[in-house]
This record gives structure tokens, sequence and C-alpha cells, in this order.
């Protein structure tokens, strides 16, 4: 689709003639008329070098379509560009002469943000040293994709529109007019027509199927005004679900805890400042019952709320609490609704008809401008720093935005993150107030399950080689014997970890990527999960299967998967008893997290057998018995985090058990039975835990007593991403030599040092708590000498050091 021809100001300009159409008047370059608005704009181009805004005329005919949020077309430097307004006044940036600014050509899109979230997503760019094109791109309107490519190397500019919008269904009624009117004897279709409707409106689609050549009939009715013919939006993605946990039954009263919580937050959100409230209560203590509770009171105050949750599958959950208390103001945003369903859903929040947000961590940029409360439920999640840029934390952003709306953010966890801990320690950071909510029980007298570790050294040790120990097997024929449920958690899918050659050792490799193969036994395949490619076993690496390395045709299956957990569990259990595996490859599509766990509410009794997806946030009271296979795969990687991952997933996983009536039992399968974090798991003590970590933490100088830093440098060019990640390290160095409180680790290869065909590097920075490391990293690889074909990342407060 080419740009539109109607630009005067910008032909001028461009063209070089000397005058030009304003306003119905032709008037020279340089003497255009004095009231103009001018709209402050981002072109969206992602580079480092080019990162700031540029003003822009606006034309008349487009004033009360170019404003702030607008997506618009622009001429920038001999060329068309899109960019997006991000603020608009009547006098350019000082400096600027009006007679030499061009105008805006089109407007592409209507407004997806205000003039907050412009500021919003400015502090963004600042802090996680990315350009502010790439900060708006979470507040555009989902489905948009809006560009200007350019056909070859001489060819002409594109523009490229793809945008999702609403859809509209023309619906039929019967109008005042049916009362008296008779259809002619011959008019068969026009009777078949009026007898349907009599049931109520009905859509043209279905009435066209059901009735095939009723189109006309309709005409011949609706000039008649026998019937009415009208346009109504249809919203997708609101599909309902069966799960009886996805209830929110109002309690007939509240724990002390939750009232101290609800207080709090009621403070904070008076305040109007963007104060904080962590509410640190154990598993199943109610923490869902504070949020609708907080909610409530901001809804009867005209304001609105932002809910996260760390995983899709909590969402079927999360939202049918949430939509059995507050109807149909809730809106569902995240990434398994396709773009269609997640524009209508984010298209009623922007126009009003959606008060209270609820979805993963792109939700937080959801237009709704007025917000009286900010909830991020199991705030210590890894998964709310987003891996892609802009690299940013939702718990950061969400501070900021609370700070710039003056709402409150709610932080809820069971295992509240260091970071948020020392803050509530300290009482404030940024500006805003920090406090800490205590929760320490569950309502109605349900009390923690009881945690049993057992050392899987000593079950190896008396001869037992199964993946269950003998306290954990006696305890599934027990509790299936008596109709409960139970989850049983490992941090493995596949069948087994890699395959190894009994003769020499040998691990098959992805050739791609610097990672071992893992074996999948129901497909009969090893997969690279850092690539997703996959090689049948028997082509692997060749017909006879044979090692790669010495030829031996003995390759074994090593470690422990979901699948070979699934298939014991079968071969243990009692045929009745229902087997439900739930992993990254059985919930691929739309909908999967959904309907298993639904099938597994629906069963008498069952087991539910996943990784991390099912550790956290999920409702269960029938689930009575909570295993974890192997509680040693987080503990043991090379990540300072490592053992609070730990942690957090054992306490998270525990508390699945014991959350109705029936007391809950946790048993713990470890190689490592004496490590703090599992020590303060089955203890119940989270200080067990927390007092060594955060000892090694203050002597190390990592998080929270630091902010970490990755610059990571890719490429196909092996030589290249080396003296291009050198350059980087020497910057760095140069500029913080002598600073206080700055550290620079490396170059080094990274722990997955290849990925893609792709040789990855990377540089680690320490800054000291309240500095502001962006916009310095940023500087630094912007004067580094790196290479072409070099691709760079900087990841501030990086979680992945992989």
């Amino acid at each position: 689709m080419a740009p539109s021809a109607h630009v005067p100001w910008g032909r001028a300009r461009l063209s070089g003639q000397r005058q030009a159409t304003y306003d119905g008047r032709t008037i020279p370059v340089g003497r255009r008329p004095a009231a103009v608005p001018f709209a402050e704009v981002v072109p969206d181009i992602p580079s480092r070098s080019l990162d700031g805004t540029f003003d822009y005329a606006i034309p008349p005919e487009l004033e009360g379509e170019c404003v702030v949020g607008a997506t618009v077309l622009v001429p920038f430097s001999h060329r068309k560009a899109v960019g997006y307004v991000v603020g608009v006044g009547e006098r350019p940036q000082e400096g600027l002469a009006p007679h030499r600014i061009l105008p805006v050509e089109r407007v592409l899109a209507g407004p997806a943000f205000d003039q907050v979230a412009a500021r919003v997503a400015r502090w963004i760019a600042r802090e996680y040293a990315c350009p502010l094109s790439e900060a708006l791109h979470p507040f555009l309107a989902p489905g948009q994709t809006v560009r200007v490519r350019r056909d070859g190397p001489d060819g002409p500019w594109t523009l490229v529109c793809e945008k999702s919008g609403p859809v509209d269904e023309r619906w039929v009624s019967l109008a005042e007019g049916a009362s008296g009117f008779v259809p002619r004897a011959n008019a068969s279709r026009q009777r078949q027509v009026l007898e349907a409707l009599q049931a109520g409106p009905a859509r043209m689609a279905e009435l066209a199927a059901t009735l095939p050549g009723c189109a006309s009939a309709v005409s011949s009715l609706r000039e008649r005004g026998v019937v009415r013919v009208e346009e109504r939006r249809r919203v997708r993605g609101v599909e309902e679900t069966t799960l009886s946990s996805a209830v929110a039954q109002r309690p007939s009263r509240l724990t002390r805890g939750q009232e101290e919580a609800l207080a709090a937050i009621a403070r904070a959100c008076d305040a109007g400042r963007g104060d904080v409230v962590l509410v640190d209560g154990v598993t199943g203590s109610g923490k869902t019952e504070v949020y609708l509770s907080a909610i409530e009171r901001e809804l009867a105050r005209g304001r609105g709320a932002l809910v996260l949750v760390p995983e899709i599958s909590l969402t079927a959950q999360t939202v049918g609490r949430f939509r059995s208390r507050f109807g149909d103001d809730v809106a569902i945003l995240h990434s398994r609704l396709s773009a269609g369903e997640r524009f209508d859903q984010w298209d009623m929040v922007r126009q009003g008809r959606a008060h209270v947000v609820v979805g993963a961590r792109s939700a937080l940029f959801a237009p709704l401008s007025n917000v009286g409360v900010v909830i991020i439920d199991e705030e210590h999640e890894a998964s709310y720093k987003q891996g892609s840029a802009p690299r940013y934390h939702a718990r950061e952003v969400a501070a900021r935005l609370a700070r710039e709306r003056g709402c409150a953010l709610v932080l809820g966890s069971a295992t509240p993150s260091l970071e948020s801990l020392e803050r509530c320690h300290e009482g404030s950071w940024g500006g805003a107030s920090w406090t800490r909510v205590s929760m320490p029980e569950r309502p109605g007298g349900a009390v923690l399950p009881s945690v049993q570790v057992v050392d899987m050294t000593q079950q190896f040790g008396s001869g037992r080689r199964s993946v269950f120990s003998r306290p954990l097997e006696d305890a599934l024929l027990e509790v299936m014997g008596r109709g409960e449920k139970a989850v049983l958690m490992l941090n493995r899918r596949g069948f087994a970890n890699f395959l190894m050659c009994r003769e020499c050792g040998a691990v098959p490799e992805c050739p791609h990527c610097s990672t071992s193969l893992t074996y999948h036994e129901r497909t009969h395949s090893l997969v690279c999960h850092s690539c997703g490619r996959s090689w049948p076993v028997r082509a692997w690496p060749d017909p006879s299967t044979r090692c790669p390395n010495c030829g031996s045709r003995y390759l074994g299956a090593y470690g422990v998967g979901t699948q070979r957990v699934e298939d014991e569990l079968r071969a243990l259990l009692p045929p009745d008893v229902e087997v439900i595996r739930m992993d990254a490859d059985t919930t691929r599509g739309k909908g999967d997290h959904q309907r298993l766990l639904e099938r597994f509410d629906g069963a008498e009794r069952a087991v539910l057998v996943g990784t991390q997806m099912i550790a956290k946030g999920l409702d269960f009271p029938e689930v009575t018995l909570v295993g974890v296979i192997n509680a040693d795969t987080t503990l043991k990687l090379p990540d300072f985090r490592a053992a609070e991952r730990t942690y957090d997933l054992l306490e998270q996983v525990s508390g699945r058990a014991g959350r109705g009536e029936r007391a809950g039992r946790v048993i713990v399968q470890t190689y490592w039975a004496s490590h703090p974090a599992i020590q303060a798991v089955a203890s119940h003590r989270r200080d067990v835990f927390l007092s060594p970590e955060l000892a090694d933490r203050r002597e190390g100088d990592y998080p929270p007593f630091s902010r970490l830093c990755n610059v990571v440098l890719w490429g196909r060019d092996a030589l290249a991403v080396r003296r291009s990640c050198d350059a980087v390290a020497a910057r760095l160095r140069e500029r913080l030599d002598g600073v206080r409180g700055w550290e620079v680790l490396g170059p080094a290869d990274c722990l997955k040092a290849r990925v893609k065909d792709r040789t990855r590097r990377h540089v680690l920075v320490k800054a000291p708590v309240g500095s502001e490391p962006g916009e310095l990293l940023s500087a630094c690889v912007t004067e580094a000498d790196v290479r072409r074909g070099v691709s760079v990342a900087i990841d501030v407060d990086a979680y992945d050091l992989m």
C-alpha cells in the first residue's frame, strides 16, 4: 500500500519546490502560519545511534487524529518512516526553526497510549538501555504491525499495514411493523425468516446457514420495516472454564492477616504516590481474596485494576475467580490468545467497557488510564523478566507505573524475592514507601502440609532403582486407595535427559548448539531444547543408531523426564486412575492448559505430572499428596540464584497439598538433603535458607546488594564476536576505572556458548544499588568497535545468565 499522495508540506520540502499549499493557501516555504501544532514523534527505527524524538508539523486535516499514542507516517532522511506520537504542543523543541519542520503525512492507527504511558516508556528506554521505539512497542494495539520496507536496494519504499481490528456481525431481529405483516402466499422464504426470528434475534450468518438464500428475503422485509438489521461488535477470546476452583466464594469472615493486608493496601491507595505493599502470605492463606476485596474498593471509587499472574496456566482459574466476582468487567490478556482475541480484550479496556485486566506480563501495558491498584501475584517469579527487547522487569515497571498513575502496587507471594524483602527492610525505594504484611495462617483451620525429605543416596544404596522412592510409592498407592488426588513435579520434560554411549561415554549434542539432546521416547527422537530441532533416533547419527564417537550400538538413556514418570505411574497405579502429563510438549496448542486442568479437576482420582508450570497458583482441594521427583535439578545450575529458585519452587509446589479439609503431605526426593533450601522447606522456616543466602550474596556483591547487568554478543563469525566482546569490555573498564562500587567481569563464553550456529560471549557488570547503569552501558556499546554481523543485547537486572 503506497503512502498518501496528499502531503503538501512533505512534497514541497522533498522535491525542492519553493512554495507549498497549506490550508488552501499557496505560500512560500519558510512563511507558514504561526498557530501550527507540532507532534513529537519517535521513528520506529531500532538503532542506538538514533534514539530520540523528532518534531513534525500537524496539518489541519490531521489535527483531530494526530494525538499522543497515534501511529503516523512521516518523512525521514529521504524516505518514509513509521513513528509514534509521544507529545503534542504549539511550539517545536528549542533550537528548531518552525519553517524547516516537515509535516506528518498520515495517521496510520489511532491512539494506543496516553501521556503517562509515554513517560513510562521513556523511563523503560533509559532504565533498560533500549531504543525508545522498542520501549513503546508493548503499549501498541495487539496485532499491529505497521512498517515501511524497501523492495530491493534501489526500489521504492512501501508501507505495509497489518492491524487487528474489531469484528462486526449483522444481527436480524423483528421490528415494530412485524405484528401486522402477513407475507404473500408464495413468499415462503420470508415466512421461514419470520418464524426463525420469533425465538429472538439471530446472526445473519446463522440464518444464511439454516435458510440458504434468505438474504434477499431479509432485504425485502427490512425495506417494509418488518425486520431490523444492525451491526454488533463480536468480542473474541471469552471462553469459560468448568474448573470448580475458578469460583471465588466470598468467605464469611477474613483472617487477621487478610484484614491487616487490606488496611495496608487501602492506605497505599489513598496516599496516591505509588506506595508498595508486599503481601507475604503462606500458600493457601487467601491472598486472592485480598486482591478481590482491594479491587472491589477501587471499583467502588471509580478506578480500575491491573492483575498479573506468572503463568498462562493460571489464567483460567484466576480469570474464572475474578469473573465470578466482577462479571463482564474483566478483560484477559495473554500470549495464547489470537491477535484478534487480544485486540478485542485490549479494545474493551480502551473503550472503558472493562476495568479489571487480568493476564500475564504484557497485561501491564493495557490502556487502562484510571488505575487504582496494580497487583502482581507470585511476584518472585523469573517469568516477570522479559527475555527480549525491551528487557524490562514487570515488578520495576509496575512500581514506576504506580508512581506515574498515583495508585498502589501490591506484590503477593509465599516466597517473596530477596529484592522485595530488602526494600521492605529499608522501608522505601524510588521515592515510594514499601510495606510488608505477613499472612502466616490458612483460613478455616487448614494447616500447612507435613514435608518429608527422602535422601535418594540411601534409596540407591539399599538397591532401589525406581524413579519413585519407597515412601513416595507407598504414599501414591495410599492416596489413590482413598480416592484422592496427587501432584508430581519434575523439572525435566522428555523421557530422559540424554543418551550416552556405554562404551566411550559420548553424549549426542546438537550440531547447531552447545547443548546435549534430550531423548523423547514417544516420538523416538532426540530434541534440542535450545533451537527446537529434532532427529529420529534411528537416523542419529546413521541408520544403525550408532555412537557418533566410537560407532558402538550400545546407547543408554540416562536421567528422568516427565514421559518416563508418566509411564512408570501407569504401571504402578490401578488402570482407572487418570495420569495427566502437563509440560511444554503437551501444552503447545491454544487452550491446552485449561483442557488438562479441567480434566484433572473432573477426575475421581488422578495424578498430575508436570514441570514447573504446575508448581504455583493452582488450587485443588482434593490434592492431598505432592511429590517432588528430583529437587536438585535447579539447585546445581551455575547461577547465583539457583538456591533461591529451588527454595521458591519447592515451597510453592508444597503448597498445592492440603488446601481443603483433609491434611496434606509432601515428599521431596533429593541427593542433597542437607542443603539449607531443602531444610527450610522441610521445616517451613524461611530463615533457615535466608540467613546463609543473604550472607553469601553480600560477600559476593550480588543482588539484592547490587544491580547485575549482562551484555551478550552473538554472531556466526566467532572471531568477530570475540573481538567485539573484547572491545565492549575494554570500553566499560575505561569508563568505570576507579569508580567505586562498579565491577566488570569477563569477557567470557556464555554457558550456552553456541545456539543456532551462533557463537555467544558476554560481559557482566555489577553496579551499585540505586545507580542507573542503562545509559552508561548503552553508550559504551555504541562507542565500542562492534563488528558488522555481531548482535548485542544489554540486559539490566539480568535473570538469565545462561
